[in-house]
């Protein structure tokens, strides 16, 4: 079985993906501290056609050389923006009718194996700071809290990670939608 050359797989331009039609998924990155982990994001983000990130906090934004070594090039096609209170952009995007949802673990949280997206609906979903997670102030803001189920010994993922199991996992869903 021979390996596929890079130009063999028929990837979009950075014009292209900007007219591309994206999955109706918005992420918001609040005190992410770790450049290389906002630039996976990007990366992550990049591969399954997300519509935009927003950059909230202390989270760091392009360019920058840390991002960048991760991103390779994603913070270039993916839509982004900074806002200094991820609060704000919880009500803007509410406001314009998306579904906010905050990625933790709380009582009344929703399985990631349970939530089913309706295709009618836009989402966001926030992903927070490596040691604190979501502030609680966004959370109670939120529409709700999906968990990414855990069965071993640990009771976190890095938000990298984190960042690639739901982001899959509504791409997949919305594909069979």
């Amino acid at each position: 079985m021979r390996k596929l050359k890079i130009s063999e797989l028929n990837r979009k331009t950075v014009s292209e993906y900007k007219k591309a039609t994206k999955i109706p998924l918005i992420l918001i990155l609040d005190d992410v501290r770790s450049l290389n982990n906002i630039g996976s994001v990007f990366r992550t983000a990049d591969a399954f056609l997300i519509e935009k990130i927003y950059l909230c906090g202390i989270t760091a934004t392009p360019p920058h050389k840390d991002i960048h070594k991760t991103a390779l090039g994603a913070t270039e096609s993916v839509d982004w923006e900074y806002h200094p209170k991820a609060i704000e952009v919880v009500n803007q995007l509410q406001n314009e009718k998306v579904s906010v949802f905050a990625v933790e673990q709380t009582e009344s949280s929703c399985s990631l194996m349970d939530f089913e997206p309706s295709k009618k609906s836009k989402y966001a979903l926030i992903l927070g700071n490596e040691v604190k997670g979501v502030s609680q102030t966004v959370v109670d803001r939120c529409d709700g809290v999906i968990e990414i189920p855990q069965e071993g010994t640990k009771h976190s993922l890095n938000i990298s990670v984190a960042s690639g199991v739901v982001i899959w996992d509504f791409y997949q869903k919305f594909k069979m939608l």
